[in-house]
């Protein structure tokens, strides 16, 4: 099987990208007082100069009182941050790449013992199922969270960032609106439903497609795991599945991109078997929209042995490129392996296999 799939062009609206691979939005918490620096774009910059086709930067957050879980995530607001992600931005450029901020709010969850100055927020003042922590949103908070997606995307685009993407995965604040483990509320952003809880997030889809236009292209990243819970399902079938993800996309996502712990995986291996169709391709068949997909590409471990402190070793890419070559999705994210190694992808284009080196966990605890 050749890889040349993986190395064609993709176009959607404005953002043209000359490979299918995309680096994965991994959180660093590398950014001083919440400012990127020299340091971060040339982190970035590297990347892109290793031919990584789109680059997700790091979670970075909105302008609420509690948005951020470590004391060293960047902000995506005032003027000192947004001067440093212009750097970011022009750093990448500059080596020839494209890249877009994935915009991140992240609710009650806990990350060590760091804790904001104000208390943390989220539907319903729930970190997980029966685990309370923090305060209930009001609809005034719910609307001034709103504003600050879309404030954040307007300056996403002003900056001059090719794309952007809405955190909606993994037990964060959207997604805390999706789970009913952390959504309880009784008015109109609560229900028994997942359309029903999707509200919030369609809110924020609305107003941010409002703040940069029609012809800007918007990523929405989505989950059914939580870092609370890896075996949630917020679909168990492909018509809640597109009870979720539909009005999204007709809100003004363009894209969805589908996390899983591995790539490989079948959603629904009840309807279409052990080689049916992942998470991405499923969201594809349902909702018409792009999809990338994710989920250990190119290693032999999913990330429960990263945040053990463990690596893991590299691993052929003979299932990525069948998946790519039936078009079960538009584009495939690479997280860890590009953490080691930022010239991964030339890599394999070149293929240079013997030479991929996997992940190494010290990796995690710096800017290479």
């Amino acid at each position: 099987m050749s890889d040349n799939i993986l190395f064609t062009p993709f176009t959607f609206k404005g953002l043209q990208l000359p490979n299918r691979i995309v680096m994965a939005p991994m959180t660093r918490g590398m950014a001083k007082a919440g400012v990127p620096g020299a340091e971060n774009a040339e982190y970035y910059r590297r990347r892109a100069q290793g031919n990584v086709g789109l680059i997700l930067t790091e979670g970075t957050v909105v302008n609420r009182p509690a948005s951020r879980n470590m004391a060293g995530i960047p902000f995506f607001h005032g003027d000192a941050a947004l001067a440093g992600w212009q750097g970011v931005a022009d750093a990448v450029h500059a080596a020839g790449g494209k890249i877009g901020p994935q915009i991140w709010h992240t609710g009650s969850t806990r990350a060590g013992e760091w804790e904001p100055e104000a208390p943390v927020e989220s539907p319903s003042g729930l970190v997980g199922p029966d685990a309370p922590r923090g305060v209930v949103m009001s609809e005034e908070d719910i609307a001034d969270t709103v504003s600050a997606f879309a404030q954040a995307a307007a300056d996403a685009k002003r900056l001059g960032f090719d794309t952007l993407e809405l955190h909606g995965a993994h037990g964060y604040l959207i997604d805390q609106f999706f789970w009913p483990g952390t959504n309880k509320r009784t008015d109109a952003y609560g229900g028994a439903t997942i359309r029903e809880r999707s509200r919030f997030a369609a809110d924020i889809v609305r107003a941010v497609r409002a703040a940069v236009g029609p012809d800007f292209p918007l990523i929405l990243r989505v989950s059914q795991w939580k870092q609370q819970d890896y075996k949630a399902r917020l679909a168990t079938s492909p018509q809640e599945m597109t009870e979720w993800l539909a009005p999204l996309v007709e809100a003004g996502v363009d894209i969805l991109h589908c996390s899983q712990r591995r790539f490989w995986e079948p959603e629904f291996p009840e309807i279409d078997g052990e080689q049916g169709l992942n998470f991405a391709g499923w969201a594809k068949k349902l909702t018409g929209a792009a999809t990338i997909s994710v989920g250990s590409v190119g290693l032999s471990s999913d990330f429960f042995a990263a945040f053990g402190g463990e690596g893991s070793g590299a691993a052929a890419l003979d299932n990525l490129y069948t998946r790519m070559e039936r078009d079960e999705f538009d584009l495939i994210a690479v997280g860890r392996v590009l953490l080691s190694d930022a010239h991964w992808a030339e890599k394999v284009e070149s293929g240079q296999t013997g030479s991929l080196r996997g992940f190494n966990a010290a990796d995690l605890a710096v800017l290479a």
